[in-house]
């Protein structure tokens, strides 16, 4: 997470976007963790975006599912219409009138959500629907997708300014081209 910590602006659109990525993959639970385990995986991943008063408890686990079932949504259209249009539903179900909090201690940020005390799935949709409706108006393009690798599927942001990524990292990348190279090998072997 130094990457969060030391490139992205607590507060800014990018790093609202990089962190419901990264909540999104935590709650798709691919290691089929008991629900104990998932919520200290979500609470972790709060704390390393600057949540520090990250309390997920089961009962919000539920409804963070729910909205992350939403966001994994936007994340795995290509056409950028019906990403505006499915963020639009969210932002349409979620938010509330913009404000500038600070929290007392933090730098100033938009909140979209009904209160600085808000549930945690309403924040977590409110802000994060916020965070990639500005990043695909900023780029006129989705903000992110899915890592193009079958076995990995990562919902990843797109922070690039050329045309847009097909993998969540350089390593998936290789891997891929790493197997069709072999594949073709094979076949011509």
């Amino acid at each position: 997470m130094d990457f969060v910590n030391n490139t992205l602006t607590m507060g800014s659109a990018a790093h609202a976007a990089k962190r419901a990525a990264d909540i999104i993959f935590v709650l798709e639970n691919k290691d089929s963790l008991d629900d104990k385990t998932l919520i200290g995986r979500v609470n972790e991943t709060l704390i390393q975006y600057g949540e520090k008063n990250a309390n997920v408890t089961r009962a919000d686990l539920r409804k963070l599912k729910a909205v992350s079932r939403k966001l994994h949504a936007v994340f795995a259209t290509e056409n950028v219409e019906e990403t505006a249009r499915l963020l639009n539903k969210i932002l349409d179900k979620y938010t509330q009138a913009p404000r500038l909090s600070d929290h007392g201690k933090t730098p100033w940020h938009l909140h979209v959500d009904s209160s600085d005390h808000a549930p945690w799935a309403e924040w977590f949709a409110a802000s994060s629907a916020l965070a990639l409706a500005v990043m695909l108006a900023d780029k006129q393009r989705n903000p992110g997708g899915l890592c193009a690798l079958v076995s990995c599927q990562r919902p990843f942001i797109d922070f690039g300014k050329g045309s847009g990524r097909n993998y969540c990292s350089p390593r998936c990348a290789t891997r891929e081209r790493v197997a069709a190279y072999r594949k073709r090998k094979n076949v011509t072997n």
